[in-house]
């Protein structure tokens, strides 16, 4: 188990992300903030997702990553060798780019993860509480049993959002949760995150400057290193700093359009 007290939700300490030989992600210093949204941006292909996967250990699935340097999460690093993989991502959950609902019933899509996760509470009132929390009980509790392919674009997404929240962590990442969208969809989990943020940090990566600029409290800039290839963040600080007065010329020519 993981110890339970840290100023700061999750922390880096000079983190470098390789594939195999090649360094995708070079020396990230961050902080992130309890209780919080923290967005990360930058021009495609600067390591944003990489980055974002990192913090729950997704990037293991892939044979050839590994890390340098540190990712702490209550002052315990999460790829110390004593640390199991499965507990990392049960306290820091994931919600993907598509909506990715499991080929089973409403229900079952949040009972699942719960049930393998050794829950022995009142399932019912965890399946509600769950769908509550992503606003989406209303919509589906006469069709809990219904395939949770019935559902619209928007409402599955909340569905993962709900089935991430189930086994209760405390970071919910979301990598581009509202691209696959349209605009209506995008503003009910634009609002489901600031309700979830109440309960949990949130950490998201996002190519949309003005949703960034609406829901995030902190934002990361992330460009590539102009002699490498590798990304890394160049400037961390409040959002309204980053997209009104940001220290590096970078960062104002990328949220003002300039380029990327």
């Amino acid at each position: 188990m993981l110890p339970e007290n840290s100023q700061y939700a999750i922390e880096t300490r000079n983190l470098s992300i390789f594939y195999g030989n090649f360094e995708a992600v070079k020396n990230v210093n961050l902080q992130i903030e309890k209780q919080r949204i923290t967005a990360i941006i930058g021009p495609s292909g600067c390591g944003k997702s990489t980055l974002l996967r990192a913090f729950n250990r997704m990037n293991d699935f892939v044979p050839s990553s590994h890390v340098k340097g540190e990712i702490l999460l209550h002052g315990t690093n999460l790829y110390g060798k004593e640390i199991d993989p499965v507990e990392v991502r049960r306290k820091i959950g994931m919600v993907f780019q598509k909506p990715n609902p499991f080929p089973k019933s409403i229900y079952e899509n949040i009972a699942w993860g719960a049930r393998i996760n050794g829950y022995k509470g009142n399932m019912d009132d965890l399946v509600e509480q769950s769908l509550r929390g992503a606003a989406l009980w209303d919509e589906v509790k006469d069709k809990l049993k219904q395939s949770a392919y019935a559902l619209s674009g928007g409402q599955q997404q909340r569905l993962c959002i709900a089935r991430a929240i189930a086994v209760q962590p405390e970071i919910i990442l979301m990598d581009e949760p509202a691209s696959a969208l349209d605009p209506i969809s995008t503003l009910r989990i634009e609002e489901l995150m600031q309700e979830l943020k109440k309960n949990y940090t949130i950490i998201i990566v996002t190519h949309n400057m003005q949703q960034a600029a609406r829901v995030s409290d902190y934002t990361a800039m992330m460009m590539l290193y102009e002699d490498t290839r590798s990304g890394t963040v160049i400037e961390y600080d409040k959002t309204e700093i980053i997209f009104t007065r940001p220290k590096d010329k970078r960062t104002e020519d990328y949220v003002t359009g300039r380029f990327g």
